[in-house]
């Protein structure tokens, strides 16, 4: 089976480039979990990534009249260094079109790399048609990211590197997925030489799209794609990669923003590395694999696949680390606006530490709270908590999963505004570039009127806002008609109840 493919893994060219990563072992998540857990570790490559790999192979294997031509990809990071890196030592010239809204670190690295920078477009797919283009253009060789089996070969090494440095039996090897690229290099090798072992896929739960083409048969293309883990931000899998993927993975696992976050720090407590979202997204699946599966004393082995992180960005990681790993719950909680309420409810919660406390005064009856409390992570003592309190009298709502609590209201607990009249509240991803506020306020200041509004930069290439405007639900449909002009993903939260607990008027 994929014959072809394994010959090309055994005589891909890599080490030009790159270099033959250690396997580490974890000494506390081993621990944790019962099993042996082993670090494959791609941070550790020249670029921080796995993709000067695949990408060298490609280039290797151009012909001299493409080689003279010189190579184009469209990439907003690792896959950017990776060409760069490659088209550098052998002399070729090299254009990368990355979106505006990339961070200026990732640019400067691949400038640095000998690459010739494009920026163009607020999103990867804007980018990519303007690097097919220019390729038709200038005459350049476009360099896919995943989607090639030069490419898939190179990241194929990484399989051949696992088995010859792992002596005892895999009981399983967790691989990211994005495009698929990594994940059919590493699962064709392994499956031909060791089929016992089991290839876990892994994936961001808001752009599974492997999972997606695996449930439906055959490839498809997702509505919507999130962007934490842009490293594997792909809406549709590879053609390519499927056609390997469809017959070597044994199980697809999806893993939510929390779950990555928790995995960033265990890998960061094991390896003392910043690993990035899709870097430690491997260990977070295998980390749920555990959970669900209930092994021990297996051999377990994850791809720790980069560590091109923004320095700003673990602000973010860093608060949703501590739920991802159900060592907090997030809570709103309504107790009677009379003294010593307050100490009651603390006197329930018992030893467990509150990490987050918010409070106004709204009326003379009851007051409504949005706290944080520490967990014990064994067991379920976020269920246990909130029977508790509910039995003594307290209405809680759980907003540990919620999206808009985690990011905005938790930071913005002020009250209601009754003056404000009837609202409607969204959410919106605002692409990183300078004016992109302002086209938001130009196009809605035309008929509508702002009545809250919250943004945060998390160091990503998207900002996230919370937005609530003067207006009926009546209103609801000519509204939505003006923010589909502006062109920003958003999301109607009006009934989202940490938006009608705490501000909604």
């Amino acid at each position: 089976m994929h014959s072809e493919t394994i010959k090309r893994i055994l005589e891909a060219r890599v080490y030009d480039v790159a270099v033959e990563t250690p396997v580490d072992s974890s000494r506390f998540l081993s621990q944790r979990l019962g099993n042996e857990v082993l670090y494959k570790r791609e941070d550790l490559q020249p670029v921080y990534s796995f993709k000067n790999r695949g990408a060298y192979n490609k280039l290797v294997h151009l012909t001299q009249p493409q080689r003279d031509a010189g190579v184009i990809a469209a990439s907003a990071g690792n896959h950017a260094q990776g060409v760069a890196k490659g088209a550098s030592f052998l002399g070729m010239r090299s254009v990368i079109v990355m979106p505006n809204t990339t961070p200026a670190i990732k640019v400067n690295s691949v400038r640095a790399l000998g690459g010739e920078v494009v920026q163009f477009g607020d999103t990867f797919d804007e980018a990519y048609a303007e690097a097919m283009r220019l390729a038709e253009r200038d005459q350049l060789t476009f360099i896919h990211p995943f989607d090639d089996p030069y490419t898939i070969a190179g990241q194929g090494t990484i399989g051949m590197e696992i088995l010859r440095q792992v002596k005892a039996p895999i009981d399983a090897i967790f691989v990211p997925v994005g495009g698929g690229g990594i994940a059919a290099g590493i699962s064709a090798y392994v499956k031909y030489l060791r089929p016992e072992t089991k290839i876990i896929a892994v994936e961001a739960e808001d752009s599974a799209c492997l999972k997606a083409a695996m449930d439906a048969g055959q490839r498809v293309t997702l509505s919507e794609v999130g962007i934490f883990a842009d490293g594997v931000a792909v809406a549709t899998i590879g053609e390519n990669t499927f056609e390997i993927l469809r017959h070597t993975v044994d199980q697809v696992i999806t893993c939510t923003t929390d779950e990555m976050c928790a995995a960033i720090k265990d890998v960061y407590d094991d390896l003392r590395c910043v690993s990035e979202p899709a870097g430690a997204l491997s260990v977070a699946g295998l980390k749920k694999y555990v959970e669900q599966t209930g092994v021990s004393d297996q051999r377990l082995v994850a791809i720790v696949s980069g560590a091109n992180v923004n320095f700003d960005r673990l602000r973010h990681v860093s608060e949703r680390a501590e739920i991802g790993e159900r060592r907090e719950a997030i809570l709103s909680v309504q107790i009677p606006e009379q003294p010593g309420s307050f100490r009651r409810f603390c006197s329930m919660i018992g030893q467990r530490n509150i990490t987050e406390f918010n409070y106004r005064y709204a009326d003379a009856k009851d007051a409504q709270i949005f706290v944080g409390l520490t967990l014990d992570p064994t067991g379920d003592d976020r269920q246990e908590l909130i029977d508790q309190l509910s039995i003594g009298g307290f209405k809680v709502t759980d907003l540990s999963d919620n999206e808009l609590a985690k990011v905005h209201i938790r930071h913005m607990v002020g009250g209601h505004a009754p003056a404000a009249g009837a609202e409607r509240c969204y959410r919106f991803q605002f692409p990183e570039r300078p004016g992109a506020l302002m086209k938001f306020l130009d196009r809605l200041g035309e008929r509508w009127n702002i009545s809250a509004f919250h943004y945060r930069n998390h160091g990503a290439a998207y900002g996230r806002t919370l937005c609530s405007v003067q207006a009926s639900e009546g209103d609801q449909a000519e509204l939505e008609t003006y923010l589909d002009e502006v062109g920003y993903q958003y999301w109607d939260e009006t009934e989202n109840p940490a938006f009608r607990q705490f501000l909604g008027s």
